[in-house]
C-alpha cells in the first residue's frame, strides 16, 4: 500500500528550466514591444517639432544661429529615433539599439544647451512678433494636442530615463548565453552613463538659476554668490535667539554648501528695494560646529546652536519639518 503524505508535507517540484526560459522570453518580448510602441510615440512628437523647425527655416523667420540656439541637435535626435524605429519594427532590437548607442552623445549636447535654449526662446517670443504669431498659430494645430512649444522641448531629456528603464527590463530577462546579451548590456551601460551625465548637467543649471535668483534678492552687489563649487541648499525664515535674554528676531537665512547668509527685509516703502533683503552677515561653514539643543523628539520645532570661532548663533524654528530640514542641510554643509 502506498504511503500518502499530508498535503503540507508533499514536495513541490521546482519549475523546469524550460518554463523559466519561456517566462523570461515573454517578459523580454513585452519589454521590446513597449520599447517599440513608446519610441513610435516619441518619434511622432519629435517629428512634429522638426516640421515646425523646417517651416521656420523656409520662411526665414529666425536667423540660423537663433534656430540652432533653440533647437540644437533636434533634427539629428529625430533621425536617430527614426532609424531605431526602423530596426525595432523588424524585430532587430539588439542591432537597432547598438546603432542608437553611438547617437547618445546628441542627448548630452542637447542637455548642455537646454538652459540657454529656453532663455533664447523666451527672448524671441518677447521681441520677435513674427515668430510669436507663427508659434501661437502652430500650437493651435490638432497635432500639438494643446501643448506649447516650451512643453515639447524637454522631450529628449524626458526620454532618457525611459530608455534606461526599458533597457533594464530587456537585460534582466535575457539569458547570459544569448548572442545579444553582451550587446544589450553594453547599450544599457552607455545609456546609464549618459543619463547620469545629463542629471549632473541639469543639477548644475538648476544650481546656477538658484544662485542668480538669490543674487537678485540681495540689496547691492557686495556679496557675489557665483563661486565655483558653491551649491545652493536652502532658504527660509528662522528666529535668532539672543544670548542675553533680548527679544528674538526673525531673519531670512540663505544656506549654501560653504556659507550661511543672514539677511533682513528692506523697508517695505523703499522705492526699489522693497522686495529685497539686506545682508547682515556671512558665516563661513568650514569652522562651524552644529549642535541640536532641543528638538530630538517629534515636537513643535527645535533650537540649533551654530558655533563659529568668534560668534555663536542660536536659531529656532517652531515647525518640526522645517527644523529637521535645516538641521539636515546644515549638517551636510558643515561636513
Amino acid at each position: 500500500m502506498a504511503l500518502l503524505l499530508p498535503e503540507s508535507r508533499r514536495c513541490t517540484a521546482a519549475p523546469p528550466v524550460e518554463e523559466q526560459r519561456a517566462r523570461w522570453e515573454r517578459q523580454r518580448g513585452r519589454a521590446a514591444t513597449e520599447l517599440a510602441a513608446t519610441e513610435h510615440e516619441y518619434l511622432e512628437r519629435l517629428e512634429l517639432v522638426a516640421t515646425f523647425v523646417a517651416i521656420l527655416k523656409a520662411k526665414a523667420t529666425l536667423k540660423p544661429a537663433v534656430l540652432d540656439a533653440i533647437f540644437g541637435p533636434w533634427e539629428s535626435i529625430c533621425s536617430a529615433s527614426r532609424t531605431l524605429v526602423f530596426h525595432l519594427d523588424r524585430g532587430h532590437v539588439a542591432l537597432g539599439l547598438e546603432g542608437f548607442r553611438h547617437q547618445l552623445v546628441l542627448y548630452s549636447h542637447y542637455a548642455e544647451n537646454f538652459a540657454q535654449a529656453k532663455k533664447t526662446l523666451q527672448k524671441q517670443v518677447r521681441k520677435n512678433k513674427s515668430f510669436a504669431r507663427f508659434k501661437k498659430l502652430q500650437e493651435t494645430r490638432p497635432a500639438f494636442q494643446g501643448c506649447r512649444l516650451e512643453e515639447l522641448l524637454p522631450l529628449p531629456l524626458q526620454r532618457l530615463p525611459q530608455y534606461k528603464c526599458l533597457l533594464e527590463d530587456l537585460v534582466e530577462n535575457i539569458l547570459p548565453e544569448s548572442s545579444s546579451f553582451e550587446q544589450l548590456t553594453g547599450v544599457l551601460k552607455s545609456v546609464s552613463d549618459v543619463f547620469h551625465q545629463v542629471q549632473k548637467i541639469s543639477r548644475f543649471h538648476e544650481n546656477s538659476c538658484q544662485m542668480s535668483r538669490v543674487q537678485k534678492l540681495l540689496k547691492g552687489q557686495k556679496i557675489q554668490l557665483h563661486t565655483p563649487g558653491r551649491w545652493y541648499l536652502q532658504e527660509g525664515w528662522l528666529l535668532v535667539v539672543p544670548p542675553k535674554g533680548e527679544e528674538v528676531q526673525q531673519r531670512m537665512f540663505f544656506l549654501f554648501s560653504d556659507v550661511l547668509l543672514v539677511t533682513k527685509p528692506c523697508h517695505p516703502l523703499h522705492p526699489w528695494n522693497s522686495h529685497k533683503f539686506a545682508c547682515q552677515a556671512v558665516y563661513p561653514l568650514s569652522q562651524c560646529t552644529l549642535t541640536k539643543v532641543f528638538g530630538h523628539t517629534h515636537s513643535q520645532g527645535g533650537l540649533l546652536s551654530l558655533s563659529f570661532p568668534h560668534k555663536k548663533l542660536l536659531l529656532m524654528s517652531c515647525d518640526q519639518q522645517n527644523f529637521n530640514k535645516w538641521h539636515q542641510n546644515l549638517g551636510t554643509a558643515i561636513r
